[in-house]
């Protein structure tokens, strides 16, 4: 055997005792990009996962907080059909301060007001408290005229309150109607 046999022997035997699959050694690099085919799937469903519960944790917090508002805020036709009733009481009271005869029906109307008044306020109705002399605020009230002020420092004051403005909760349903100053 000539010298440039024996090395052909040699490369022959070193590939033969290697497994001889040039498809095994593609198939290990396709096992790797596979594998980190799968990993990068994997990462991409986990991500999916997390951000679907995340909005579904979102939506059960958003559903909840809209349930309780419209559970607070649910008898609010109720109220606002009920304080035009409530304007006719105190009216009513009123005139009876006046009139010294009818003491005992100033009691019985004065006994049924408070009644619905603390029944109401258990419901949430809250009254808007508007003192005269304060600043007219166009957010907060609702002017019903303007007059001339009887003095320079009730201008743009409120001299008047016609109407009583109430609340539900933390939601306004009548804003108090005044009368400010010119």
């Amino acid at each position: 055997m000539s010298k440039k046999d024996k090395k052909d022997l040699d490369i022959e035997q070193v590939e033969s005792s290697q497994p001889k699959n040039a498809e095994g050694n593609e198939q290990v690099v396709e096992e790797q990009t596979i594998e980190e085919k799968l990993q990068g799937d994997l990462k991409q469903e986990k991500d999916k996962f997390l951000r679907l519960f995340a909005e579904f944790e979102n939506y059960k917090r958003r559903t909840s907080k809209e349930r309780i508002e419209l559970f607070s805020t649910a008898s609010e036709d109720v109220m606002k059909t009920l304080l035009p009733v409530l304007d006719d009481f105190e009216r009513a009271l009123s005139h009876f301060n006046d009139d010294k005869e009818a003491e005992a029906l100033r009691k019985g109307v004065l006994l049924i007001y408070q009644k619905l008044i603390s029944t109401l306020e258990q419901k949430g109705l809250k009254v808007i408290i508007v003192e005269k002399g304060e600043v007219f605020n166009a957010d907060n009230h609702e002017a019903i005229t303007q007059i001339p002020a009887p003095t320079k420092d009730l201008k743009g004051k409120i001299i008047d309150i016609i109407e009583k403005g109430y609340k539900l909760g933390d939601k306004v349903i009548r804003f108090p109607k005044v009368i400010i100053g010119q």
